[in-house]
């Protein structure tokens, strides 16, 4: 038996040979809000070599001193010298997708940088925090100048990282893959979903795999139904543009949500490798049973948040369509077609303007075959994604007080509440680091975009061409969502879980 202070097995981080780390979008929102504050993460655990250098790459006009004083504003309020250590990493180099001179400038700074540590080249990761309109422009770039190339299997390596979306449906993501296929090799392409690396969700695996108590119940002869929930308290904010052409269905269902079940719903892989763990994924992607595009109204909800809770509509937010028809909100029932989950409903959803913030994957089990004590509710197993990472069993028990006293108590913890030396970095910190150690297990591969399209783009084209088979439900702001979202699960003599 462990003691308290005994650190568990498989615990040591390891840190990455020395690393460029070139930002494009460097001056942007995602930079300053989460890629920063977690490279700082990185750099206060000593987790970046020493001599691992970051490049901010944007339009503005920065100098290295200008742009360390915009990157400060973004970090915590730790020790001065902390600080200025990690800002003793950082340079700028404007670039302009449309100016080939720029590229030059900047591999002639990339040069200079390599000359200044070591003999030999550092890896590279170029991290493309941009808008996807760009990707394609800045790829052309960095192909044309020859940042991208990799002579032999000794040289450094050389890394995309991608930020969704990727692809707006089956063409476009089709597209994006043929064209990065002629600059780059598919082990070269990181493409990032935050969600993977939150411990809750890379928790899955191993609760299921590692525990007997889970693995002989995970599937349709002891589980009802699973419901999936990623709800937020907030409107679209400064997003509006992006949302006005994305919609919720492409921001949360294709990567979001479909990752999560495929986690929840695969088989065993046969290794803990990326590749058997991406095979078993994919394969769980491609037995989900194809939505009935004629009868969507049985399967799939969408809506859009009005005003209300002293909050605006949709359509009076900032840079918003006033007669916009995009979706703020959607609930779907699927089936996965494996013996595992025959006969097993899985439940979505996901909005903005909810009554509380809460990303949730939640196992419903179904009831105890003894009658000793009558109807009692069926035990669940909570997943807390965000806010608070962690998980709850809720099992039938004895309350204090009369003999037969039974009722709902949880078995919960809350990472939170472990102790300090397990603090570890939050989700992009853990992507940024596996990118660097080369390790695709918690990023997304082309195969399982393709195939999350070919589930979800039947359903935009008929929202878009019959957009009455599929009405445009509306929900006041601050609420659960439509009444249609609830009446999905009634049909089948079910109920969302509470988002609170």
């Amino acid at each position: 038996m462990k003691t308290k202070h005994e650190k568990p097995r498989f615990c040591l981080e390891v840190a990455p040979a020395p690393c460029v780390l070139v930002l494009f979008g460097g001056t942007g929102d995602l930079a300053r809000r989460k890629l920063i504050p977690s490279l700082f993460q990185l750099h206060m655990r000593e987790l970046l070599h020493a001599t691992s250098r970051i490049v901010g790459c944007g339009r503005s006009v920065h100098d290295n001193v200008s742009f360390r004083a915009l990157i400060a504003s973004a970090l915590p309020s730790e020790r001065q010298e902390d600080r200025d250590s990690f800002l003793a990493r950082i340079s700028y180099v404007q670039t302009t997708e449309t100016d080939p001179l720029s590229f030059l400038r900047l591999a002639a700074h990339l040069d200079v940088l390599d000359r200044l540590e070591t003999p030999s080249p550092f890896n590279r990761l170029y991290y493309l925090a941009v808008p996807s309109s760009s990707y394609q422009p800045i790829i052309t770039r960095l192909a044309d100048t020859g940042l991208l190339k990799e002579p032999d299997a000794n040289f450094a390596w050389r890394h995309l990282l991608l930020e969704k979306p990727f692809g707006s449906d089956t063409a476009s993501a089709e597209d994006l893959d043929a064209f990065l296929q002629k600059h780059v090799r598919e082990d070269q392409v990181f493409r990032i979903d935050h969600y993977l690396g939150k411990d809750t969700v890379q928790n899955i695996l191993i609760l299921r795999f590692a525990n007997i108590l889970f693995e002989p119940v995970w599937n349709a002869r002891y589980i009802d139904h699973v419901q999936i929930t990623v709800a937020e308290k907030l409107g679209v904010e400064h997003r509006a543009g992006y949302y006005e052409q994305a919609g919720l269905l492409r921001d949360m269902f294709q990567n979001h949500l479909l990752e999560m079940l495929a986690l929840i719903g695969m088989e065993p892989p046969t290794a803990f490798s990326a590749d058997a763990i991406h095979s078993e994924k994919l394969a769980l992607i491609r037995a989900i049973r194809a939505f009935p595009v004629k009868e969507l109204h049985t399967c799939a909800v969408r809506g859009q948040y009005v005003a209300g809770s002293d909050h605006p509509g949709y359509r009076e937010e900032q840079g918003v369509n006033p007669l916009s028809t995009v979706e703020t909100f959607a609930a779907m029932k699927l089936w996965i077609d494996t013996p595992r989950w025959y006969n097993v409903p899985f439940y979505l959803r996901s909005g903005k303007r909810l009554s509380d913030r809460a990303s949730t994957i939640t196992l419903v089990f179904k009831p105890s075959p003894y009658t000793l004590f009558g109807d009692a509710a069926p035990d669940s197993l909570v997943l807390k994604v965000q806010p608070d990472e962690g998980m709850r069993l809720h099992l039938q028990a004895k309350r204090p007080g009369p003999k037969l006293c039974m009722g709902e108590l949880p078995l919960a913890f809350n990472y939170a509440d472990l102790d300090d030396e397990l603090d570890a970095p939050d989700a992009y910190a853990r992507l940024l680091l596996d990118a660097m150690l080369h390790d695709h297990t918690l990023f997304v591969r082309n195969e399982t975009i393709s195939a999350a399209w070919h589930l979800f783009t039947p359903i935009l084209d008929a929202w878009r061409d019959d957009p009455d088979a599929c009405p445009l439900y509306t929900y006041p702001a601050g609420s659960d969502g439509p009444t249609a979202a609830a009446d999905l699960l009634a049909r089948d003599g079910r109920a969302w879980c509470p988002l609170t």
